[in-house]
């Protein structure tokens, strides 16, 4: 299993459009084979921070997430609402 957390700071005035695309981008997601589980959290202090928690059957079903259309249609669509670059970070279940 393979689990990425994509951290993500939003402009502020980019909050509510940025989670229209990606909770859009979430459905669609955890249609794909291979995708366990798609979600996104916010910080409750600061809710201009976001964590997109993705969790794959292998880095086979990740690579093939980046493929799809609504991927590529979110990446797009996010660019500019983000106030800095967005940072993945990979890990490994550990407890089953």
């Amino acid at each position: 299993m393979s689990i990425v957390l994509v951290h993500v700071s939003v402009k502020p005035e980019k909050v509510a459009d940025f989670i229209n695309v990606t909770l859009e981008n979430a459905r669609n997601s955890r249609l794909e084979p291979g995708v366990i589980n798609f979600d996104l959290i916010q910080e409750e202090d600061e809710g201009t921070k976001f964590i997109i928690f993705e969790e794959y059957a292998n880095k086979s079903a990740a690579n093939q997430h980046k493929d799809t259309r609504h991927y590529r249609v979110w990446r797009e669509a996010v660019m500019e609402m983000m106030a800095e670059p967005r940072k993945g970070i990979w890990f490994n279940r550990v407890v089953e």
